[in-house]
């Protein structure tokens, strides 16, 4: 009897939070997709007009600040996977040059520790022309310097980017240190020996090694693209007009300023389905790697 209860007492004490999880989550996306076939406004509607139940997918497609916010998710992705790449770099660097590794670690890696509400309002005082970049080369005699990227509906979105580049990077670093760090010395000797050049080394030997690390890597970096809207919120709240409009700030400007429930759901359930193209064939080709690496 004694064994049996040693069996059950484990999945007895997980079962809160296993009921909790799929109650506040599985709950809630079945929530928002039933909300989002309704003509929900201010207060939930919960009277589907199976006639009409696409009305809100439909009104989501033609609405050109939803094409805004997908094109900007994909400029946004393709911009911020410069910091998988700066962050490799970094990396490589530190591990090459022994000396004062932890010191660069930390420098690099103090961004991280600053919320992106705060590094957007640091980053728009800095591309801020009275007070900013711009001012400061003005004083230096640079007077025909221009940095007012926040101010042009062209130029804002590559704003956001660096802003992202320059908070993400370090982490992109750590991990990318710890997957070096995991490769075998005698490899770094023996390309030695054979006299392989530095990049070689790193473009046929040290990168594919790492894919894991690349991989996992994408996918946290694909789940902040996809998410991402307080540095949005802190450094152009969607502006100029709605130049720099991402999904996750449509879905609350539909929410807090259109007051259309029905319409923010649409558009939520289409950021899980976004997330889930996106997420779920990294996760598997991750899981698949590990189980080659394992086999191996």
């Amino acid at each position: 009897m004694s064994i049996r209860w040693t069996r059950i007492a484990p999945q007895l004490a997980l079962s809160p939070a296993l009921a909790v999880t799929t109650v506040a989550f599985l709950g809630s996306i079945l929530w928002t997709v039933y909300l989002s076939l309704t003509r929900s406004r201010q207060v939930p509607d919960y009277g589907i007009d199976w006639a009409e139940w696409s009305r809100q997918y439909g009104r989501l497609f033609a609405d050109d600040g939803w094409r805004i916010a997908l094109w900007n998710l994909v400029t946004l992705g393709i911009g911020s996977a410069l910091a998988i790449v700066f962050g490799f770099v970094l990396a490589a660097m530190i591990d090459r040059e022994k000396r004062g590794e932890s010191f660069f670690r930390t420098v690099f890696l103090y961004p991280l520790a600053v919320s992106l509400i705060v590094t957007g309002v640091a980053w728009r005082w800095i591309l801020n022309p009275s007070m900013g970049l711009e001012a400061a080369l003005h004083r230096a005699g640079f007077e025909g310097a221009s940095f007012n990227w926040l101010a042009q509906g062209d130029t804002a979105m590559y704003a956001i980017i660096l802003a992202s580049i320059w908070q993400s990077s370090g982490f992109y670093m750590a991990l990318m240190i710890a997957g070096l760090k995991s490769i075998n010395s005698e490899i770094w000797s023996a390309a030695r020996l054979d006299g392989v050049s530095l990049w070689r080394l790193y473009v046929e030997i040290i990168i594919p090694m790492m894919r894991f690390t690349f991989l996992t890597c994408a996918i946290l970096l694909s789940l902040g693209v996809i998410k991402a809207y307080d540095i949005v919120l802190a450094m152009t709240n969607g502006g100029p007009g709605q130049s720099t409009w991402v999904p996750a700030y449509f879905v609350i400007n539909a929410l807090s300023q259109k007051q259309n429930l029905g319409y923010a759901s649409a558009a939520a359930v289409m950021m899980l389905l976004i997330t889930a193209v996106v997420f779920l064939p990294l996760v598997l080709l991750t899981a698949w790697q590990a189980r080659r690496r394992n086999a191996a």
